[in-house]
């Protein structure tokens, strides 16, 4: 019989949190940005940023809906799961799935990994400007129906760096902390 999974809302810089993985809402191109791509890129150091070097080289960078892996650097985590969210266009644009996948994508990548933790940011509801409460839902969602599929993952996070996400989270959820 497979154990409980936990998933938590935590309001808290994302570089700083103690998991076997963070996800990076990154660029395609994977060399770094602003919002929390620049922060984890700051927080890691040069290996980071020259493993995405390599990734962009060999394949192009990263497509948006799909994640690639890289150590953490300087981060205290052991992996950054970079994954491209979609860039808000009103919603007719596949935005949705293309968010969804963001999700599955680092969970299978962090699953195969032997990942038993991870930690997502609100991908996408920054400067990529979805809506956060859609984005909150289509998180929620994609996490609570792909979590229990996962053979090695234990604890979700999501870390919310502003007061509005972690609210509504934590309504989404009807809680800080939920088993599945």
């Amino acid at each position: 019989m497979k154990q409980k999974r936990q998933i938590e809302v935590i309001k808290a810089d994302i570089t700083t949190i103690r998991v076997d993985a963070i996800v990076n809402a990154a660029t395609s191109s994977l060399l770094g940005g602003g919002g929390v791509d620049g922060a984890i890129h700051r927080a890691a150091g040069p290996a980071l940023l020259e493993e995405c070097r390599h990734i962009n080289k060999e394949q192009g960078g990263c497509p948006t809906g799909s994640a690639v892996i890289t150590g953490g650097g300087n981060l205290p985590c052991r992996y950054v799961i970079h994954t491209v969210g979609p860039v808000w266009h009103g919603g007719n644009y596949k935005e949705a799935e293309l968010l969804a996948s963001c999700y599955r994508q680092s969970l299978k990548l962090a699953d195969t990994q032997g990942c038993t933790s991870i930690a997502f940011p609100n991908i996408s509801t920054g400067v990529y400007g979805y809506p956060k409460a859609a984005a909150a839902e289509i998180a929620i969602k994609t996490v609570q129906t792909e979590l229990p599929l996962c053979e090695n993952l234990e604890h979700l996070y999501f870390v919310c760096f502003d007061e509005e996400n972690y609210g509504l989270y934590v309504e989404l959820l009807g809680a800080a902390r939920v088993s599945l």
